[in-house]
């Protein structure tokens, strides 16, 4: 369940496009009271993300250059404020990412089990084909020490909607039965930084 966020309608009632396929985002913008349409990014997120990647880019950058790549592509064939975002988990310097079926997620799980991590996401907004805003938010969240059974009935009761969250526990659902403790934003935990994207509208605004 999304917590509900009040806001000052009055002052963020800025129209923008929503560059994401995410649900999770999609809720959350929502819940925040804000107008906005979706629309899927008009770029290969994969091919982009291998690119830099091999570019040797700082992987805690990366999701800065994805949310900006997401934004432009779409910032292209409309006039209107596009927003993109991305998130990636970072786990002992290594990019963590999204598990393809259950028994991956399980692997996943017990890796991360007992141990911290990052979670970096982005926001970018773009207009006219050129970025005019961005912010990246780091947190870092530290996984109850789990035995197998205990992953086994965590995954059981998740589905396999849990392979939408690239960590596997969906910090907003059923993720505070395996999470220790968050430390940073928990908004940008659940993808999105969402207070400095408010004050980035509410500023636009004026």
């Amino acid at each position: 369940m999304f917590i509900t966020i009040n806001v000052v309608h009055m002052t963020l009632r800025k129209n923008f496009l929503l560059a994401s396929n995410s649900s999770s985002r999609y809720r959350l913008l929502k819940s925040a009271g804000l107008k906005f349409q979706t629309t899927k990014p008009l770029c290969n997120e994969e091919l982009i993300k291998e690119k830099l990647l091999n570019l040797k880019i700082n992987i805690k950058n990366l999701p800065k250059y994805l949310a900006r790549e997401k934004a432009l592509s779409v910032s292209k064939k409309t006039n209107s404020l596009v927003v993109g975002s991305d998130t990636v988990i970072v786990f002992q310097n290594t990019l963590i990412s999204k598990a393809k079926n259950l028994n991956e997620a399980k692997k996943k799980l017990q890796k991360l089990s007992g141990k911290k991590h990052k979670i970096i996401s982005a926001v970018s907004v773009c207009q006219k084909e050129k970025q005019i805003w961005c912010s990246k938010q780091e947190s870092t969240i530290t996984l109850k020490k789990l035995n197998n059974d205990q992953i086994d009935e965590y995954l059981k009761r998740a589905g396999k909607q849990i392979l939408s969250s690239v960590g596997c526990y969906q910090a907003e659902k059923l993720g505070p039965q395996i999470i220790k403790s968050i430390k940073g934003d928990f908004f940008n935990v659940l993808g999105f930084p969402l207070f400095p994207f408010l004050s980035f509208l509410s500023n636009k605004k004026k």
